[in-house]
């Protein structure tokens, strides 16, 4: 996650009047599909600027995961006029909860994790979440300020996005983050419109939920280990590689059918006979 400092000043931050707002937003039935996601927020006042920096673009789905205190006085006071996002902001307890039914997951980091893929910048991984967003839910997941995103957080996303700052003041309030993302995905889906592979256009193409992938990555594990393949006093650095496979080639909903298939017919198989063709009748007879 990048590295997230809280605000200034927090006890002195005024209660702003709402900005006016005219027209309506093209991207607003888009914008339905992509949600923020604030894992462990230890600030209210960063929660209310994520809510201005978010309606500021057009973002509307904010999921807070085990935030330290919300609703608080603070996020209302920083949200500026964007307090109808608190209001509808939903809060879980686990990021599985809060990602659940996403197609496609990316997670903000700051720091080298050595995890997988070398991460996206905010262009590209803008350019995929308006590509899947016309028919997934996609979901920006950003840590708490003081740790960023945990690996195990880390390995539940199809990929991370780095924002390249100044080396030598990297530094980003959470907000600052989220604004940063909510631009990109923004400045994709109305300047340069998504850009749409063949396979996407078909009525049967559909991505499996992040739910889905969970109980297929169970499904695995499961396998793996009765097979005597994994061991299962230590599967973390295998199961972490083959979540970065599947992750990385984001199989959709009849591809993971078929795998989950194959794993069913290892995990019960059947006996198969070889069926010996009748013979032709002999016509001299």
């Amino acid at each position: 996650m990048t590295d997230i400092l809280p605000p200034s000043a927090p006890d002195a931050a005024p209660i702003l009047a709402p900005v006016p707002r005219s027209g309506a937003d093209p991207a607003a039935e888009f914008f339905t599909r992509i949600r923020v996601v604030l894992i462990g927020t230890q600030h209210p006042g960063n929660i209310g600027s994520v809510a201005r920096a978010m309606l500021n673009m057009g973002l509307r789905e904010l999921v807070l995961v085990r935030p330290d205190r919300y609703p608080h006085s603070q996020a209302t006071a920083m949200a500026a006029g964007a307090v109808e996002i608190l209001e509808s902001a939903r809060v879980v307890e686990t990021m599985e909860e809060a990602v659940a039914d996403c197609a496609w997951i990316v997670g903000s980091s700051a720091r080298p994790r050595h995890l997988g893929d070398e991460p996206l910048t905010p262009w590209d991984a803008a350019a995929r979440a308006a590509e899947l967003g016309q028919r997934e839910n996609v979901a920006l997941v950003f840590g708490c300020e003081r740790t960023g995103l945990t690996n195990e957080e880390i390995e539940r996303c199809n990929a991370t996005v780095r924002i390249p700052t100044n080396p030598g003041y990297s530094s980003l309030n959470l907000s600052q983050a989220v604004q940063v993302m909510s631009y990109e995905v923004r400045k994709a889906v109305l300047q340069e419109g998504p850009k749409v592979s063949s396979k996407h256009e078909h009525p049967w193409y559909s991505l499996p939920s992040n739910e889905d992938m969970e109980m297929f990555y169970q499904h695995m594990e499961r396998v793996l280990i009765a097979t005597g393949f994994l061991v299962p006093e230590n599967p973390r650095i295998l199961m972490r590689r083959l979540r970065q496979l599947y992750n990385r080639a984001q199989p959709d909903k009849n591809e993971l059918g078929i795998l989950r298939g194959i794993l069913s017919s290892v995990e019960s198989p059947k006996i198969r006979t070889k069926r010996v063709p009748k013979a032709a009748p002999n016509k001299d007879e």
